[in-house]
């Protein structure tokens, strides 16, 4: 149950409501974010909400029974809608493209990617300045330093930036610095970084697990929301099987099933989900097929020499086409809606 509270509610009236429910056998927590004050209640018998509707300083209630239920549709009519500023959105039927190199690799990379995302009427770059490897030889990113750099640059140009954090001390330092943070596979499950990453106000995307299922996603991104953070959005990358034939297995079921089961926005990451340059197209356009809010994958201007993932990565005229076809192809679903 979600049980959302007037704005300003006094604590007499917050702890007339947590009573009621006590005498009801209902655990509460409560959790305040940039845009509501809730309470959540967990118990094992049902009861008429009209019981607790009548009391001063309650807005709503909700009858939630997934255990995921702040980021469960269940209890918002309307999809949420990222606001990154400078009219720059995600979701709620606006489509976003986000494109950029695996590992910002230094000022010419920067630059030649900037202007090939301004010139392409793109508005976010992705890129790793702090690198998770399997090796600990391959490298790792240029670190702050190099997030400061791209930030500026990007900046210059209007363009908004996602980069993922690896850990909850590089928060702070990361924070003036990006637009939206990452949380990589690897770190869904972390949940010290997405605590902390439930204090920030800025937008989090969360991709999902190597082997991780759909519900974990949303327990993931249920983590940051109750920690007091709603500005989120899930990411389908790909998850780890007994195929052999692409990187991973690309869950095109996880599109529209994540879109049935919560509110926030579904980003496809072709580029992680399939790991070979000449499907990435494919996998783009049936993620969008699928229904997906936006699209994030890998340019380089020279795939061959990038630092990493360059197997996957599409070139700037590779990038350019598959910009067009996806633009076409949502003005073609637009146009069938």
């Amino acid at each position: 149950m979600i049980i959302q509270l007037e704005k300003g509610i006094n604590n007499e009236l917050r702890n007339s409501v947590e009573n009621e429910l006590k005498t009801l056998k209902y655990k509460t927590t409560s959790v305040k974010t940039q845009y509501g004050d809730y309470l959540i209640g967990t118990g094992k018998k049902a009861f008429d909400i009209r019981k607790i509707g009548h009391i001063d300083g309650i807005k709503d209630i909700h009858v939630v029974s997934d255990d995921y239920k702040l980021v469960s549709r269940k209890w918002k009519v309307n999809r949420t809608q990222i606001d990154l500023g400078d009219d720059v959105k995600i979701g709620d039927g606006v489509f976003s493209i986000m494109a950029g190199p695996c590992s910002i690799e230094g000022e010419k990379n920067i630059r030649e990617t900037v202007d090939f995302l301004k010139e392409n009427n793109v508005s976010i770059m992705r890129g790793g300045v702090f690198k998770p490897r399997s090796s600990p030889y391959s490298f790792r990113g240029l670190g702050i330093d190099g997030l400061k750099l791209w930030y500026e640059i990007a900046k210059e140009k209007g363009i908004k930036i996602v980069t993922e954090v690896m850990q909850v001390s590089q928060i702070d330092e990361m924070h003036d610095f990006v637009d939206m943070f990452q949380v990589g596979a690897r770190n869904t499950q972390n949940y010290n970084l997405l605590d902390a990453l439930g204090q920030v106000d800025k937008p989090v995307m969360i991709k999902r697990g190597i082997s991780g299922t759909i519900d974990e996603l949303l327990y993931s991104a249920e983590y940051v929301f109750s920690g007091g953070n709603e500005r989120l959005l899930l990411c389908e990358r790909g998850i780890r099987t007994y195929e052999r034939a692409s990187r991973n297995t690309f869950d095109i079921n996880a599109i529209p099933i994540l879109r049935e089961k919560s509110h926030l926005p579904v980003i496809a990451d072709p580029s992680h989900g399939i790991g070979i340059r000449d499907y990435v197209d494919s996998i783009a356009m049936a993620s969008t097929v699928a229904g997906a809010d936006g699209i994030i994958f890998e340019i380089h201007s020279k795939p061959e020499e990038a630092y990493s993932d360059g197997q996957q990565t599409l070139d700037l005229g590779e990038s350019e086409r598959l910009i067009k076809r996806l633009n076409q192809l949502r003005e073609l679903l637009n146009n069938k809606e």
